[in-house]
């Protein structure tokens, strides 16, 4: 009882402050070249990844620590409600994820001379 109350006031205070984030950047965002724009939705995809992370977690931990107490049916019923919260959480997660994570850029091209046989020793472009 006590780990499903923690689980919802943790997924109360994540949606709270994932709420926080948008409301305080509300002002900036008819602009979509303002200089806060990368740092909110970085905030705003954090919140959101650790929202998905706990919603789906909570109900599992919940189902291990009923398994261990020999509470089948309350484990079953929290195993189906992280499976479904899963289901909400697999298209918004790696999203999420990428955006906090973005790939470093590719390497630059070479920029040195080659030169080519069979012809003239300079480099091509000048």
């Amino acid at each position: 009882m006590l780990l499903t109350v923690a689980w919802l006031l943790g997924a109360l205070v994540l949606l709270q402050w994932w709420f926080d984030i948008s409301v305080e950047f509300w002002p900036d965002s008819d602009s979509t070249q303002d200089a806060g724009a990368d740092q909110r939705a970085h905030k705003s995809n954090t919140a959101l990844l650790l929202l998905a992370v706990e919603v789906v977690a909570g109900p599992m931990v919940i189902a291990a620590v009923a398994v261990c107490g020999q509470l089948r049916r309350t484990a079953a019923v929290y195993l189906l409600i992280a499976f479904g919260f899963c289901l909400l959480a697999v298209p918004v997660a790696p999203e999420a994820y990428r955006d906090i994570n973005s790939p470093s850029p590719p390497p630059p091209a070479p920029t040195r001379c080659q030169e080519r046989s069979g012809g003239e020793a300079s480099c091509p472009g000048g």
